[in-house]
Order: structure tokens, then sequence, then C-alpha cells
């Protein structure tokens, strides 16, 4: 994990932080897609709630969160964000590295996680960091790249 990132469960003190970052993250994308991305418009208080939103604090702020529950075999990373101000620093890859350890620690050999095909620098990203595409398709009036890592048991 970076230094200085603690990782840790939302509550609902962060519901406005969480929602903050992810119009902040996403905003470049409305142009391209020609709507809000699905993160926008997420229902994070649900899923604070739900304990499945977990934010990353970085110098005594929230600086970014991730979203996951299992779904059969495999840990789901619904939504990754950072806001902008933060990005590049390491912190969205220290995001899915937290998430790969949480799938091992529940017994799940893999992560699966979806971007939209307009998000191209996702679709760059995604590979390097051990992801390989399974599917494509258009799901909820959104045009979805599918990945899958198998990160093997601990």
């Amino acid at each position: 994990m970076r230094p200085g990132l603690t990782i840790r469960p939302a509550a609902g003190g962060d519901l406005e932080r969480v929602t903050a970052c992810a119009q902040a993250a996403y905003a470049l994308y409305v142009a391209r897609i020609g709507k809000e991305p699905a993160p926008m418009v997420a229902d994070f208080q649900a899923q604070i709630a739900a304990g499945q939103v977990y934010v990353g604090e970085a110098d005594g702020a929230v600086a970014g969160f991730v979203v996951l529950y299992p779904c059969r075999d495999h840990l789901h990373v619904e939504n990754v964000a950072v806001f902008p101000a933060r990005q590049g620093l390491g912190l969205g890859r220290a995001l899915l590295a937290f998430a790969e350890k949480e799938a091992r620690r529940r017994g799940l050999a893999a992560i699966e996680l979806y971007t939209n095909v307009k998000m191209t620098e996702n679709l760059a990203l995604y590979p390097r960091l051990g992801y390989r595409e399974i599917d494509r398709r258009e799901e909820a009036g959104f045009s979805r790249v599918f990945y899958r890592k198998e990160i093997g048991p601990t």
C-alpha cells in the first residue's frame, strides 16, 4: 500500500466526500459518453450501509474510494475513483491492491470489474495491472468492457 494511505470501511459521515469524489473523478467522461457514467449516479448511501465502500485517506482526508462485493466465484469491483488532484500518485492502484487482498481474505480467487468503452485510460490501465478482457456488451444503456484478474489463494 502507498505510504500515508489508510484504507477503511466507509461510514455514513463519508457519504458527502465519496459522492464528491465520484462526481469529480468521472466528470471528464460525461462529454465522451454523452451522459453521466453510472458511478456518478450510484446510490452511495445504500452501498455504504451495505458495507461495500472503502475509503482511502491520505493526509487526513478522503482521497478516493472503492466499491466491492462478492459475486459467485469472484470479488466484483463496482467502482474505483480518486479525486483528480490526487490522481497519478498510485492511489487507484493501491485501492485495487486492497481489493485483491480483500478477495483473498474472503477466499475468492479472482476480481472482476468493468469500464465504459469510452474510458480509454482504463482500457490501457487494466491489462497493465494483470486484468484480461473477458467480454464486451451493452448493459444498462452503456457500452462496457469486462475484465477479470485471477489472484489465486493467499
